[in-house]
């Protein structure tokens, strides 16, 4: 605003001068003119003066107004993209905080379902452990099933010299199962091969499995069986433990399928 009003003045004065001019020329002319005709002359040629000082600053303001308003439409405009862009940004921002904590929820449930499950699975081992903490209790079903434990093993190794390895609790009970499956494992191989093959099956009093499950921290074993041949260096680990943990992993699919129909 200084500056057009300085403009404003400068042109003005500018104009003044000229006419300024103008009017001296003529007063030296009427100076021999009378007083009356002189007066009326003055008069005139201040007004022109005027008219033509008032002329021009219209002009310069008209023309300061106009290149005013064209700048300030261009900082307008500049201004409306920067609010577009910054609320663009916002908005992108706040899309994806969102995408975030709803990606979040879900994964937080998905988590949440899948601990549920695996403590109903964790149920169902516990209760079958239990369950065959029972029905091992009775002494012809325990010998029959360490019997088979022992055969199946066999049938694995295939081997003439095997030791069997149990808790220190049940030496009696394996040492009185070793006769009969031997004899079981050569009937079988007679059955399926027609071959005959026997085998020398002994206790492992060196090794012996963790004691049974008493609620303290360490390993413990439910009961059943270990075979092992080559001094060792292969092994059977057909212990109830084992073999529970088998079949709840192949069980998994049908347990989930009847359990967790969503």
């Amino acid at each position: 605003q200084v500056f057009e009003s300085a403009r404003i003045f400068c042109a003005a004065a500018s104009c003044c001068a000229s006419v300024w001019r103008t009017w001296v020329t003529s007063i030296m002319t009427m100076a021999a003119s009378p007083a009356a005709e002189t007066q009326s002359q003055i008069v005139q040629m201040t007004q022109f003066i005027l008219n033509e000082a008032k002329d021009r600053a219209e002009e310069i303001t008209s023309k300061a107004l106009q290149e005013f308003t064209i700048e300030k439409l261009k900082v307008v405009n500049q201004t409306k993209e920067k609010i577009c862009q910054e609320y663009a940004r916002k908005a992108k921002q706040i899309e994806t905080q969102q995408a975030i904590a709803r990606s979040t929820a879900i994964n937080k449930s998905r988590l949440e379902k899948i601990r549920g499950r695996q403590s109903i699975l964790g149920k169902i081992s516990e209760e079958a452990k239990d369950g065959l903490v029972k029905a091992m209790q009775a002494g012809d079903t325990q010998k029959a099933f360490i019997t088979k434990l022992i055969v199946q093993g066999l049938l694995m190794l295939l081997e003439d010299n095997v030791r069997v390895r149990c808790r220190a609790c049940d030496n009696s009970l394996v040492e009185a199962c070793l006769e009969s499956a031997a004899s079981e494992y050569s009937k079988v191989i007679q059955q399926e091969t027609g071959a005959t093959k026997t085998v020398k099956l002994s206790l492992d009093t060196e090794v012996k499995l963790p004691p049974a499950p008493s609620g303290e921290p360490g390993p413990s074993c439910m009961g059943g069986v270990a075979l092992a041949c080559q001094n060792g260096a292969i092994t059977i680990d057909n212990t109830i433990d084992a073999r529970l943990c088998l079949v709840l992993e192949q069980a998994k699919p049908k347990i989930r399928q009847l359990l967790f129909t969503n």
